[in-house]
């Protein structure tokens, strides 16, 4: 179920005459490049051992005592916790939230899983471990890419402490490794092990003028220190690639689904990598509409605040918060209605 087309466009005309408080408006925001003083909400680096390995995170410093809601916010392949460092702070002062960003093992700095040890409840194992030592108990759970098979895998796993999950362009469903194009064509008959890697590869390429819309010196030096770090785990962690290749979360999708915690699922108008195909299947699955943002694969990352706004000013992106705060009064009344601040 794929929401975008006509009444995502009429939203955006109306945005255009009206301002801000639209879905256009959340765009046009995203995409100027107005530069904005310190952020008030810093991220604090922090790290945890699990199970003999080292687990890097930071979390938000806006500490408001107990009622506070937590988020978990989980990177995508190759990437790390500090790559989501500017969006966090941005839901943490307009929401309130308390974000937490783990980096993986073998990315961000926390040190590699062996290969037995690589899977996705290795992984959502984890997530639990920090928010355990945290002191955690009930979280809304954002996960990009990889993450987004993690969030689903841990929500799965832990749907008591779950409010809500925010799927963002995600690998639980299998139609994203089922690559179709021209590339794989090519290579069909002479290597065609090789033709879905080729064309994963070239998504990537296509994705990155993205990353370079808004404010990209920003955006650069937000991706370089992640960059760095992994490019030293480059060969421990090419067996978490291969994992995601074979990974079918189905199940653990219509397990959320069936345990009403609330979805929001999102896609980049022009993801390459998770495509089309990718969210219309997830879609069918988990029998929730797919909202589509302006952007690649990675859209957060060069328009940090385009979450924040999905939350404010869409309607999908309102429901939800609505969702999670009844959720919230069922299994976890002590926590605060958020607030949302300009």
């Amino acid at each position: 179920m794929v929401s975008f087309s006509t009444a995502y466009a009429r939203e955006s005309i109306d945005g255009v005459r009206h301002g801000a408080g639209s879905a256009v408006g959340s765009a046009v925001r995203q995409y100027k490049r107005h530069v904005r003083g310190t952020r008030d909400v810093s991220m604090i680096p922090g790290a945890i051992d699990v199970d003999g390995l080292r687990l890097n995170y930071a979390v938000s410093d806006n500490d408001e005592g107990p009622g506070q809601l937590w988020a978990v916010n989980i990177h995508g392949y190759f990437a790390g916790g500090a790559m989501y460092h500017r969006e966090s702070q941005h839901l943490a002062e307009s929401l309130g939230w308390r974000v937490v960003n783990p980096s993986l093992p073998g990315f961000g700095g926390s040190d590699p899983l062996s290969w037995s040890q690589i899977s996705m409840p290795s992984l959502a194992h984890r997530v639990e471990a920090l928010l355990d030592h945290l002191g955690v108990e009930h979280a809304i759970i954002l996960g990009h890419s990889m993450g987004g098979g993690v969030s689903m895998e841990f929500a799965a796993r832990h749907p008591e402490r779950v409010l809500g999950v925010i799927y963002r362009a995600g690998v639980s469903t299998p139609a994203w490794h089922d690559r179709h194009g021209v590339i794989p064509l090519v290579f069909s008959s002479v290597a065609p092990d090789v033709g879905p890697l080729a064309d994963l590869v070239a998504a990537v390429a296509l994705d990155l003028p993205d990353l370079m819309v808004g404010r990209m010196l920003s955006t650069i030096k937000s991706l370089l220190p992640d960059l760095r770090r992994n490019l030293k785990t480059l060969a421990r962690t090419a067996p978490v690639a291969s994992m995601l290749m074979e990974v079918d979360q189905t199940a653990q999708v219509v397990s959320v689904v069936r345990d009403e915690i609330p979805i929001l699922a999102e896609w980049g108008c022009f993801d390459r990598l998770t495509n089309a195909a990718t969210a219309e299947q997830f879609g069918e699955v988990s029998g929730v509409d797919v909202q589509w943002v302006p952007g690649g694969h990675s859209w957060m990352l060069a328009r940090p605040a385009g979450q924040r706004d999905i939350l404010r000013h869409m309607p999908a992106g309102r429901g939800f918060v609505d969702d999670v705060m009844a959720r919230a009064a069922r299994i976890a009344p002590e926590v605060r209605h958020l607030r949302l601040v300009d």
